[in-house]
């Protein structure tokens, strides 16, 4: 009975230091691959076209509202001029709007944003390679210490994660995404966090996002981009 017991234990010992090491070993490739050591800038490549909105002159003609509820307005503060876009349904799981330019397969887009409000969530985020409903975003949430990178696919699935300081409602940041080839590259407020490698998607259209219930809005989007 003792052998029996001792055998075991020994057992479950091993059990136990073998699961401690698959997640150790599990926790730093996702570390490696969501956060590169210093990480140099990535650059677009030679014969970029540039496309910008700050929604004064023109609205939003031409883009393709995927859901919500989105509409040019006045705003007191704004970036550039008086006017931009912002988006008001708060019963959305996601809202998307994509912008009538592209497809791009290189690219890097920028955009300031304020998240009005939202209880469950509110975030802005930029869209990425939209084809046929399948997208990247990566976005910022004014009510989680993360900035983080996803794919959608009939499914929302995070792809990388940085913590930072939630940027502050009512406020403007800007976010920033890079994607030349397979490497993408997030910033928030110009520091770079998040630098990935993922091939899913190779190439369609940029968009703006929120979730749920975040009334955000959005200024200055400007589109340098590789067809």
């Amino acid at each position: 009975m003792i052998k029996y017991r001792d055998a075991v234990s020994r057992r479950r010992l091993l059990k136990g230091a073998l699961g401690v090491g698959l997640a150790s070993i599990a926790s730093s490739r996702f570390a490696r691959n969501a956060y590169a050591a210093d990480p140099a800038e990535l650059s677009s490549p030679a014969g970029v076209t540039e496309v910008r909105w700050d929604f004064e002159a023109k609205g939003i003609e031409g883009w393709t509202s995927v859901d919500g509820q989105w509409a040019v307005e006045d705003m007191p503060g704004a970036p550039s001029g008086k006017r931009v876009l912002v988006q008001r349904a708060v019963k959305n799981t996601f809202n998307v709007i994509v912008a009538p330019s592209g497809p791009y397969s290189d690219v890097d887009v920028s955009t300031r944003f304020k998240p009005i409000s939202g209880r469950e969530d509110a975030s802005g985020g930029i869209v990425f390679r939209f084809s046929d409903g399948k997208y990247y975003v990566i976005r910022a949430n004014a009510l989680e210490d993360n900035f983080r990178f996803y794919y959608y696919d009939a499914g929302r699935r995070m792809l990388a994660s940085a913590r930072v300081r939630a940027p502050a409602l009512g406020q403007w940041h800007t976010v920033r995404a890079v994607i030349v080839g397979d490497h993408v590259q997030g910033w928030l407020d110009g520091v770079l966090l998040l630098d990935y490698r993922d091939q899913r998607f190779r190439a369609g259209r940029v968009g703006l996002w929120t979730k749920a219930d975040s009334i955000t809005a959005f200024d200055d989007l400007v589109i340098r981009g590789v067809g």
